[in-house]
């Protein structure tokens, strides 16, 4: 379904030249499964979700999902392959003069759904499922950090689109809320039978919902494998990070 063929992304920094985020990366995420992609800070974890979401451009090798060849794309095919993703980014993006539901409901009005009855109703039975029942006219300047990360989990899922992209979606909230997203988010992928990247750092929850780990390390995969496969990696970079043990920094 997702399939990265050498992926190498670089950018320019004024007075430095150029700097390569991700190198050489390639994988193989199964249709229907969920991948968690892991790593320490400034690993290219967000990197590669944006290179997936067609957002940034590739400097060499491909990105393939389904029959696209996203490097390939025009513009215009690029947006209407971007409309529809779901994508949960890092930073919330959500719109401010926009209430909560309205939020929640902007992906299915770009679509041009024509029931207004089915766009209320679908956007407040996300909202509820992310325990955001009765904020349906709020403000986002009125959220707390956490409520504004489960807006944004709301509106990611609203469509049941066949590709979902999650930058930390549980960044912000507390362990027994975090548990109830990352439980939500496995349970809707099971249902739609969507293909998912994930990236967090709650990797105690995480990895329970995954079928599949990657591990990036300063641009490169170091680990690509089950989750089984993960926990008993031997690979020193990976038994660090994914068992939390003090051997040396990262």
């Amino acid at each position: 379904m997702i399939q990265l063929s050498n992926l190498t992304v670089a950018f320019r920094t004024p007075g430095a030249g150029t700097k390569a985020v991700l190198r050489d990366v390639t994988l193989n995420v199964p249709k229907g499964s969920l991948y968690a992609l892991v790593g320490p800070g400034a690993a290219g974890k967000s990197v590669l979700l944006k290179a997936l979401a067609g957002l940034l451009p590739i400097t060499s090798g491909q990105v393939r999902v389904g029959a696209l060849n996203i490097g390939e794309l025009s513009e215009i095919a690029r947006q209407e392959y971007r409309a529809k993703l779901g994508f949960l980014f890092q930073n919330y993006a959500l719109f401010d003069t926009l209430s909560v539901l309205d939020n929640v409901a902007f992906p299915l009005r770009r679509e041009g759904i024509q029931s207004e009855e089915y766009i209320v109703a679908r956007s407040r039975e996300r909202l509820a499922a992310v325990s955001l029942a009765g904020f349906e006219h709020r403000l986002p300047d009125g959220l707390s950090g956490g409520q504004k990360k489960r807006v944004g989990v709301a509106r990611a899922t609203v469509k049941g689109a066949d590709v979902l992209l999650y930058d930390e979606p549980a960044a912000g909230l507390d362990p027994v809320t975090s548990q109830k997203i990352f439980d939500m988010l496995r349970r809707e992928q099971q249902a739609s039978g969507a293909t998912v990247v994930m990236v967090s750092s709650d990797l105690d929850r995480m990895l329970p919902t995954a079928d599949f780990v990657g591990m990036l390390y300063r641009g490169e995969l170091i680990f690509h494998g089950t989750r089984d496969e993960a926990m008993t990696c031997t690979e020193p970079h990976v038994r660090q990070f994914v068992h939390g043990l003090a051997e040396g920094p990262l």
